[in-house]
């Protein structure tokens, strides 16, 4: 082998061990990991895992139109569908984190209740919408 090539394969598997220590001693912080948890359990409760493996459709092409398939039943769901519910969910995580804020700021009693007041609506908002489309889905079949 020539130096050159020995000399860039060593220093590329000096780059790889020195890229695997700092992989494996990594310490993610707990906002990280916490918002991925969060975000993985708004995936799994919206559908995202029914998405992946039915692939539902969002709408059929036929004849030059677009025809907007909307299931019938409730054992039925479109992407739109788990988008929605995933968005619902997100919104009232905000809310809960907005009330848990408000615990914060317990010697200003006006901004305390100003955050726990917008959590509260935020969580009200988002069961509304969830119970509504739940609702729309039973009665149309």
């Amino acid at each position: 082998m020539t130096s050159r090539f020995k000399r860039r394969v060593e220093s590329a598997a000096f780059f790889m061990r020195r890229a695997y220590s700092r992989v494996i001693t990594a310490k993610p912080s707990m906002f990280v990991v916490a918002a991925v948890a969060v975000a993985l359990c708004i995936f799994l409760l919206g559908g995202g895992v029914y998405d992946i493996l039915e692939k539902p459709y969002i709408a059929i092409p036929l004849r030059g139109r677009w025809i907007f398939y909307y299931p019938y039943t409730v054992h039925e769901q479109t992407i739109l569908d788990s988008l929605i519910a995933m968005t619902l969910y997100f919104i009232g995580v905000v809310g809960l984190l907005l009330m848990y804020q408000s615990t914060k700021y317990a010697y200003k009693p006006r901004q305390a209740f100003t955050w726990l007041l917008i959590g509260i609506v935020l969580i009200v908002i988002a069961y509304i919408y969830i119970e509504h489309t739940i609702w729309l889905k039973i009665t149309a079949s």
